[in-house]
């Protein structure tokens, strides 16, 4: 088994165990486990919803056109519940990204950055000297207020205290909370460093500006909504569909799929067309 998954699937038991050890005792270890697995499972959902579908194949890359109400009731949600990050920021940085990627000016990582160096860019990451963030949506009210510095202190103490009044004992509130962002943060290790080191993965594209390889166990792709295709993804960035061929796995596409059939977002005709050298008949959406 790859480090990575062993990391991941070590975090998620471990996460789950200290649930039942920390549980209160009105509670018991098995109902600590539930409200801890229930607590993980839907705060990763909604930021991977928030970040991997709506900021980054809606607005990023403009490849889904999603319902403006939607946008900004997902935005709203994570932002003040979930596991915060600047929206703004966030699509500033991407795009820096696949410009410059791996190479001077990728806020993400340079590609002599290691794995502890990689690691401390995730909490404190390189600055942008760029603005390619000037979409219009970054002026309505719910970017507006929740894109600074203010709410993003206040956003962490909100969602901790809101926790810890609900379940009524800081001790697992604080497992639960802390469990939650340190699975948030191998995350973002799968898409900065392991899917940008050329030992890790395998690359269906041999372009050879930036070290992005594809990584398509289970666990990366299902955390990630598929992010951690970024070979793939770096080769053709406006493409809806992170998937190349029918038999790699994507759970972000599947995400996608479901919210198109809900009528909550339509392909743009970017996002739709297929280049030539992607071996896939039809998009299937």
């Amino acid at each position: 088994m790859k480090i990575y998954n062993v990391i991941g699937y070590s975090i998620i038991i471990f996460d789950l165990l200290a649930c039942m050890i920390f549980a209160p005792a009105h509670l018991g270890p098995w109902i600590g486990l539930l409200i801890g697995g229930v607590y993980f499972f839907f705060f990763w959902f909604l930021a991977g919803l928030y970040l991997a579908d709506v900021l980054h194949l809606g607005i990023a890359h403009r490849s889904l056109d999603y319902k403006e109400w939607f946008i900004k009731l997902v935005i709203l949600v994570n932002n003040f519940f979930g596991l915060y990050v600047d929206p703004v920021a966030w699509v500033n940085r991407h795009r820096l990204h696949h410009k410059y990627s791996d190479h001077p000016g990728d806020p993400n990582k340079l590609a002599s950055d290691g794995f502890w160096r990689t690691l401390y860019l995730c909490v404190i990451p390189y600055s942008c000297n760029e603005n390619l963030a000037n979409d219009k949506i970054f002026k309505s009210w719910p970017f507006r207020l929740v894109a600074n510095n203010f709410f993003a202190t206040f956003s962490q103490i909100f969602s901790f205290s809101l926790l810890w009044w609900l379940v009524g004992d800081l001790k697992f509130a604080l497992v639960m909370w802390v469990g939650m962002r340190i699975f948030a943060l191998w995350v973002n290790m799968i898409q900065n460093y392991w899917t940008h080191t050329r030992k890790y993965g395998y690359r269906r594209y041999n372009d050879e500006h930036d070290n992005a390889m594809n990584i398509g166990e289970w666990l990366p792709v299902t955390a990630t909504f598929s992010a951690c295709l970024q070979n793939n993804h770096h080769h053709h960035p406006g493409l809806l569909r992170l998937s190349h061929d029918v038999a790699e796995y994507d759970f972000g596409f599947i995400t996608v799929k479901f919210m198109k059939y809900l009528g909550l977002v339509k392909a743009t005709a970017k996002g739709a067309d297929i280049p030539k050298d992607v071996p896939l008949e039809a998009l299937n959406f």
